[in-house]
């Protein structure tokens, strides 16, 4: 049954917004008659994630919006509560319209008699491939609750992992932006101020002194240009980096990158394996858990590594020896796949080598940026003292003459 917002006048003459269930908008306006109220616009609900709207539109849950969600109607759909009835308490609960739509337009799905793995299908921006096969193999065992905790767990330690690499990055990033911007101050401004004035006297500058009004001259004058070939290569790179091919070559070559390759590495990995340890651990069929694991890479190389290793299981092989075989895969994955096939417990190592994967890649990110940050403030200082000596030397010089 579709659901439909309106917006009505109540018996005091008020405005009155909601949702409202029904066949046709015929028959919305039929119902909010016969509460009392007199139907001004009614409009069905549609969400742009599944009927195509703009790409661009913000989604209605945000990582870390979908994690407390998940964690919301696991708890609910825990404690013996229909999944219809859930929807509702949690659509009525929410502060946000886009989100009481979303969830109206769940909750008609499942009235309609949809699944709730296919009502979530309709709203596929929202719900991945992934979220969607575990709420779909929750469902078939009959465990939808207990699935639904993991689920949100698994959410919550993948947003959490992220928060803490970018919380690494941030740090050196912002450090070099200002440098940045301080060091470009005062080369074309300071620099040219102050030297100008010992080039009016028409003696012969340091040779520093000499490079640094070189370096100025050259960046007020072709600064310009400079950032339009910058901007120009990150168009270019974003273009190509759209062609299959090029992705995946692109990606590879950052995987061997000394630092940057081993942080992609496992993460990659350390996402695959709690992905695949959540699916498997579901009940879902090895094959379809192995090409939704897959799925969720955002290294193209590693994913075709990933895929190739599907087939090899496809074929029989088993996947601790198809893993094993990936050498852009760590590992300690291949060794607990083999453990976990071995024991009958492939979800339980999994789960594990994704845990340990992820914080090795906290560590490694951390010493990174530990690392990074007195480099950066030291290469600061040097720059800086650089530039003050350029503007010093030939005032040291003209007292020297003037003691003379």
């Amino acid at each position: 049954m579709p659901a439909f917002k309106y917006e009505a006048l109540n018996e005091a003459g008020r405005n009155a917004n909601g949702l409202i269930e029904a066949d046709t908008p015929r028959a919305a306006r039929a119902q909010l008659r016969s509460m009392g109220l007199v139907p001004l616009q009614v409009q069905a609900v549609q969400q742009s994630s599944s009927t195509g709207g703009s790409r661009w539109q913000r989604k209605v849950f945000n990582n870390t919006g979908l994690a407390v969600w998940t964690r919301q109607l696991a708890g609910l759909v825990s404690s013996g509560l229909p999944i219809e009835r859930a929807l509702t308490a949690l659509a009525d609960e929410s502060e946000d319209q886009r989100q009481a739509e979303l969830l109206a337009q769940l909750r008609a799905e499942v009235n309609a008699g949809s699944a709730f793995a296919r009502a979530l299908g309709t709203a596929p921006r929202e719900f991945n491939d992934v979220y969607r096969a575990v709420v779909a193999a929750g469902e078939q065992s009959g465990a939808l609750g207990p699935v639904l905790e993991r689920l949100a767990d698994d959410l919550e330690q993948r947003q959490e992992l992220r928060s803490k690499l970018l919380g690494a990055i941030a740090y050196p990033a912002i450090v070099s932006f200002f440098a940045l911007v301080i060091i470009t101050f005062l080369v074309t401004y300071v620099v040219p101020q102050v030297a100008g004035v010992f080039v009016q006297s028409k003696r012969a500058l340091p040779m520093l002194t000499v490079v640094m009004l070189s370096i100025s001259a050259f960046v007020r004058t072709w600064g310009w240009l400079v950032v339009m070939l910058l901007v120009l290569g990150a168009v270019t790179l974003l273009m190509a980096l759209r062609q299959a091919a090029f992705r995946e070559r692109f990606d590879a070559f950052l995987l061997r990158l000394p630092l940057i390759g081993r942080l992609a590495r496992g993460y990659n990995a350390a996402r695959f394996a709690g992905t695949l340890a959540m699916l498997a651990g579901a009940g879902v069929p090895i094959l379809k858990a192995l090409q939704a694991a897959a799925e969720t890479l955002s290294n193209s190389a590693m994913r075709r590594d990933a895929l190739e290793a599907l087939v090899q299981v496809r074929e029989g092989a088993p996947l601790g020896a198809a893993m094993s075989t990936k050498k852009r895969f760590p590992g300690l994955l291949a060794m607990f796949a083999r453990l976990g096939e071995q024991t009958g417990a492939l979800p339980q190592m999994l789960d594990r080598a994704a845990r340990q994967l992820g914080i090795e890649v906290q560590r490694r990110a951390m010493a990174m940026a530990t690392m990074l940050e007195p480099l950066l403030i030291v290469g600061m200082g040097a720059v800086v003292m650089l530039i003050v000596l350029a503007v010093l030397l030939p005032i040291i010089e003209m007292n020297t003459m003037a003691g003379r």
